[in-house]
């Protein structure tokens, strides 16, 4: 039998390979000659049978074509996400607001009086009470004084402010007298002095409650603290709690009670203040003017006519006194009228008018012409008399150019036209003045166009803009979920399958659990939490996309465990670990190259469908928050059967764009599978 010696056959083949190489240099190599074939590496035989695919190539291309649009398409183009986009257009709007006033509204006369609060914000309340009664004055008690509210002419009051003492209580009921010390054996009287009242309160005061006679009259007392005590006279008729009264004043303030109403004696004013079955009678006096309140509205002839409230308060006080006011130099004369107050400047010129009527632009602004305002009024009166809520009347408004700027002649005067207004009554009692007008207004819903490709949508944002930023969020949320996923599963894949015992088992138990977990109910609920916080849009963003990726890792851990596995046992393993490499080097830097074709194909068939579910979370608005763009949120703007009928070229492209981005990603993830495997696809 013969024998071969390894060293000398590996000679012999080195020098056999030598003469060949030296004799048939410079000559051409024969169609079946073994150097024809070449060995190729692992990476280029798995690029070429994907290449060889031409579903996967043509995935590829959409990829790239969809990355170029989403990230560079924008640097292109001229328009943002958030830029919102106007026009200028005919419309029928709601041109001005009508009303008949009928709350009274304040104007300084004293900057010096400090008021109370709640006698000021009573006044409309107050004057209607006035009103009803018929009576031209009232008296109210405040907390820091009296005041009286005085009409001094047609829907025009003045609050007078002054000071306010008790002057005796009248009725049946307890009145207090005072506080008795129990250490100086004083009483601090509330009012009059009662004489000899102190010895029979010392003799009578025992106990936390009772009641003692003196001189006629029942007192009852009750104990506080440090040994004090607050005595009560049971009133029967008059208790002054001051000065004395005569008789005269005791039978005019009987008279007040029976009435219900407030009085005057020898030119003072007194309040009545009933407080259960008692009546607090109190002096008002050192009365002075603090406020003048008014339902009226003041209209300027001139539209650019601003006036002060200082010179509403003097014309008002002026129109029933001598009609004439000076404010900031000026002098000005006020003419009561029939429903109105005409104010006229020094030279005899109408300058302003009070009157019941509040008629303003809808938006608020006192930028209407008088003559328009006093129109609109008699209208409005017309239909009062008539009895009907809605009218048209003509009126002369300024043209408006095609960029809403008014038209003008050629010595700068502005063109007027006769333009239809209509007037109509709400519930609320207002009227409503509308008329077509040319407004600058946000372009919604353009149709595509030749500045606009893709159209706008309800925002006034250009639907092409707003698909090539939203690709760039949709994708990017594809990547980085995988890319967790991939983090969290291949550390906890590689980790069960390389320790295996009770490390798998806690690790697949956790892995079971993570399957078993509602992923769209818990994004729901995290979607309504992140509203109900109001988090920033960015913020998230990264929230959903963790949250997406947190519960996506136990797919990728089982695949890369059950390769592990496998592959723990193979020679090259057993060599790692006879060489003393360390553990986690054996697992990242070993096992898990060897899991990176699995890896790969999983990571790319799992981005489309990332991508479906950010888009469907924030067509849900679950997801990200308007106004950063995703396919999602694109959709989400025509999400009613009506929009998407009517603004089909909003959600049309950013459908197709989803279904051919996830559809590529599917072939190549298909092609990576069958180019990695090629047995596996026979």
């Amino acid at each position: 039998m013969a024998t071969y010696n390894l060293n000398e056959v590996l000679k012999q083949r080195e020098a056999q390979k030598a003469a060949w190489e030296a004799a048939t240099t410079g000559k051409e190599l024969a169609l079946d000659d073994i150097s024809r074939v070449k060995v190729l590496s692992p990476g280029r035989q798995v690029f070429k049978r994907f290449i060889r695919n031409r579903l996967a190539v043509f995935g590829s291309l959409l990829l790239i074509t969809m990355f170029v649009f989403s990230f560079i398409g924008p640097l292109f183009y001229s328009y943002g996400q958030k830029q919102i986009f106007y026009k200028y257009d005919r419309q029928n709007v709601n041109y001005a607001l009508a009303k008949e006033n009928t709350t009274y509204n304040g104007y300084v006369l004293d900057e010096g009086l400090t008021l109370d609060r709640p006698v000021v914000n009573s006044m409309n309340s107050n004057i209607k009470k006035m009103q009803a009664a018929g009576k031209d004055e009232m008296l109210v008690l405040g907390d820091n004084g009296g005041y009286k509210i005085g009409k001094i002419g047609e829907a025009v009051y003045v609050l007078s402010a002054g000071k306010a003492e008790q002057v005796c209580s009248t009725g049946e009921g307890t009145v207090k007298v005072g506080s008795y010390s129990g250490v100086s054996k004083k009483i601090t009287y509330a009012g009059e002095t009662v004489e000899g009242l102190e010895e029979a309160a010392a003799a009578n005061l025992k106990g936390k409650e009772g009641t003692f006679d003196f001189n006629g009259t029942t007192y009852s007392y009750t104990r506080g603290a440090a040994k004090s005590y607050d005595i009560f006279a049971e009133l029967s008729g008059i208790s002054y709690t001051g000065r004395t009264m005569d008789a005269g004043f005791e039978s005019a303030l009987a008279e007040a009670v029976a009435a219900g109403t407030d009085f005057s004696y020898n030119g003072e004013s007194y309040l009545i203040n009933k407080e259960g079955s008692l009546y607090n009678v109190y002096s008002v006096s050192d009365l002075k003017d603090a406020r003048v309140f008014t339902n009226y509205t003041l209209d300027t002839m001139e539209v650019s006519g601003r006036v002060s409230d200082e010179f509403k308060a003097a014309a008002l006080m002026a129109a029933y006194g001598d009609g004439e006011f000076t404010v900031d130099g000026q002098t000005y004369t006020v003419v009561p009228s029939e429903g109105a107050l005409d104010i006229y400047d020094a030279a005899g010129e109408s300058y302003a008018e009070f009157n019941p009527f509040s008629v303003r632009r809808y938006s608020g602004e006192d930028t209407m012409e008088y003559a328009l305002k006093n129109a609109v009024a008699a209208k409005i009166e017309e239909m009062k008399l008539s009895g009907v809520k809605s009218g048209t009347m003509v009126y002369d408004l300024p043209q408006q150019n095609e960029d809403g700027s008014y038209s003008r002649d050629e010595e700068g005067n502005l063109i007027y036209n006769e333009t239809e207004m209509k007037i109509t009554q709400r519930d609320t009692g207002e009227y409503v003045i509308n008329c077509d007008q040319i407004n600058y207004v946000i372009d919604m819903y353009a149709a595509p166009s030749a500045k606009h490709i893709l159209g706008t949508d309800g925002d006034g944002f250009d639907v092409m803009a707003r698909i090539m930023y939203g690709g760039r969020v949709s994708l990017m949320v594809g990547f980085v979920v995988v890319f967790i996923e991939i983090l969290l599963g291949v550390i906890m894949g590689g980790i069960a399958g390389y320790y295996g015992g009770w490390v798998d088992n806690l690790i697949m138990r956790m892995v079971d659990v993570f399957y078993c977990l509602p992923s769209m109910p818990i994004m729901i609920i995290l979607g309504a939490m992140m509203d109900a916080l109001r988090m920033d849009t960015y913020i998230r963003l990264m929230i959903m996309m963790a949250a997406l990726g947190i519960m996506g890792w136990a797919g990728v851990a089982r695949l890369v465990r059950g390769q592990i596995l496998s592959l723990r046992e193979q020679e090259f393993m057993v060599a790692t670990e006879a060489t003393g490499i360390k553990v986690g080097a054996r697992i990242f830097r070993h096992l898990v190259p060897n899991v990176m074709p699995q890896l790969i194909v999983t990571a790319t068939m799992g981005i489309g469908s990332v991508i479906l579910t950010e888009s469907t979370l924030s067509f849900l608005g679950l997801g990200v928050k308007h106004p950063l763009a995703t396919w999602g949120t694109i959709i989400n703007s025509v999400s009613s059967a009506s929009a998407m009928a009517h603004y089909a070229f909003i959600w049309i492209p950013v459908g197709l764009l989803i279904c051919v981005t996830v559809i590529a990603f599917n072939f190549v993830g298909d092609g990576l599978r069958d180019a990695y495997d090629p047995k596996a696809k026979r």
